[in-house]
């Protein structure tokens, strides 16, 4: 099975999110992406339709933007 991409960029509102992914589908089913730390990621995360992070990335690729910690852009600088 394919697995989902949560990308995030460090921030408070994004670790809690992350934590919560991981405890509620598995981390064997996630990929984390902190962009924030891994940017060249960050053009992946726009063409998958990313606006926000955190977002999860379903395999059938679905965006799902979980609260809101930063927008693309401001992740960009």
């Amino acid at each position: 099975m394919a697995k989902s991409v949560f990308y995030h960029a460090g921030c408070p509102v994004c670790v809690s999110a992350e934590h919560d992914i991981i405890n509620l589908i598995g981390a064997e089913n996630v990929e984390v992406v902190h962009i924030g730390e891994v940017r060249n990621r960050i053009d992946e995360a726009e063409k998958a339709g990313v606006k926000s992070v955190p977002a999860l990335v379903t395999p059938t690729g679905n965006v799902l933007h979980i609260n809101y910690g930063a927008s693309i852009a401001d992740v960009k600088g």
